[in-house]
């Protein structure tokens, strides 16, 4: 992790970026406090939700789920 003033930043953007790239990551820094955190963006990170993961199915052996209500609701 390296730490850059803003000022020194705005001068050579250029270069930090294209170290950025390279999984660097950069702290800003404005009269000695940290501002902001340059890191590298990376799409691999993300995590489907739950909600659109698929769901386990049910069934049940030798037939399938909707036959074996109807043939429970028929009367005998």
């Amino acid at each position: 992790m390296k730490t850059v003033s803003f000022t020194d930043f705005r001068k050579n953007a250029s270069s930090f970026i294209t170290a950025v790239e390279f999984s660097k990551t950069i702290i800003l820094l404005r009269r000695g406090k940290p501002i902001a955190k340059v890191v590298h963006f990376s799409d691999k990170n993300r995590k489907t939700p739950s909600w659109k993961k698929p769901g386990i199915g049910l069934q049940i052996p030798g037939s399938d789920l909707a036959s074996a209500i109807i043939a429970e609701r028929e009367p005998e």
